[in-house]
């Protein structure tokens, strides 16, 4: 069996999957105050064209998904698409980054499924701020939505991207919340793909920094064995349940054991988040690519799957100012 394997030899295992470039917040980080310019329905890959992308990819080798936004939960019966997911025997998981302002009904009926872990969105623990942060006022919907997704079998992460001058204070408690919870909280770089380009930052808060400030609190810091495709770095407070980890996501510190892509709603194909996008998969299926066709441009396009997020960079053709609602989380 064939299967999908860049030029540097890493095979590629997982897929990074936007259902909707909507999203029910405005997150300061990803989009602008405005939102963004939505694309129509029609442009977006059908349920029906996800499941087959995925069924395609996972006969070359990709046994997980990841199901981003935007907001997944924004979408229509975006819980169909997980049960359709459900079918594909060859997918190991299936797991969902979301801000929590949508799941909570459906928590029971995704514990059922495939579904292996939660990505929650939360960048502070104060009601004020994150509302400051999103321009929304859904503080108390999400951390009911940590309560309850911390009390199912669901594995949960707690995703705060660490923003300059906005909530470094707060990176402290949140370590603290690994104290009592078996949670694995992980600090994100920020990104400069906000919409409006990257901005100017009081200090840099990268990956050295982060563990700086957290180092600087604790004396018993274990250091945990990461999976070598792991994009975070990750720790143990001696006597804490739960862990965290940083993700050097700007510095790109990871890319060597890269073994994803992303596919956009808009079906845009990418080896990598910092590329411009490669090749538009839904346009090629709407035209009437057969399962082989897809197998052999698949194959075609991981092939040239860039060396790092650097080298990606280096070869757009436009300047890094998309939201990440586009992109696909």
């Amino acid at each position: 069996m064939s299967i999908l394997k860049d030029k540097f030899g890493r095979k590629i295992s997982y897929v990074r999957l936007a259902v909707t470039d909507r999203c029910n917040l405005r997150c300061q980080y990803c989009m602008p105050a405005h939102g963004i310019d939505i694309v129509d329905r029609k442009e977006l890959l059908t349920f029906k064209e996800m499941y087959r992308l995925t069924r395609v990819l996972s006969e070359l080798g990709v046994n997980k998904v990841r199901l981003t936004g935007g907001e997944p939960f924004v979408r229509k019966d975006f819980v169909k698409l997980l049960e359709m997911l459900n079918y594909n025997e060859l997918l190991d998981e299936i797991n969902i980054t979301t801000n929590g302002a949508l799941i909570a009904n459906h928590i029971e009926q995704i514990e059922q499924l495939k579904v292996k872990s939660i990505n929650l969105s939360l960048d502070s623990l104060n009601r004020q701020k994150f509302a400051e942060i999103t321009r929304r006022d859904v503080f108390d919907e999400v951390y009911k939505t940590l309560e309850k997704l911390e009390n199912s079998k669901l594995d949960l992460k707690l995703n705060m991207v660490v923003q300059s001058g906005v909530n470094t204070d707060e990176i402290i408690d949140f370590v603290e919340l690994t104290k009592y919870k078996n949670i694995a909280v992980r600090f994100i770089e920020e990104m400069p793909f906000n919409g409006t380009g990257q901005k100017n930052v009081i200090e840099v808060w990268d990956y050295n920094k982060i563990f700086q400030s957290i180092e600087n609190k604790y004396d018993d810091i274990d250091k945990l064995k990461d999976k070598r495709s792991s994009t975070s770095r990750n720790f143990k407070i001696d006597q804490y349940q739960g862990t965290f980890g940083i993700i050097p996501a700007f510095t790109r510190t990871i890319c060597g054991d890269c073994d994803r892509i992303r596919i956009t709603s808009t079906g845009l194909f990418k080896n990598c988040l910092f590329d411009d996008g490669v090749f538009n998969v839904r346009d090629f299926m709407r035209e009437g690519a057969d399962d082989k066709d897809l197998k052999n441009l698949f194959l075609s396009l991981v092939h040239k799957k860039p060396k790092d997020g650097f080298i990606a960079e280096q070869e757009r053709n436009s300047d890094v100012s998309e939201s990440m609602s586009t992109i696909g989380g």
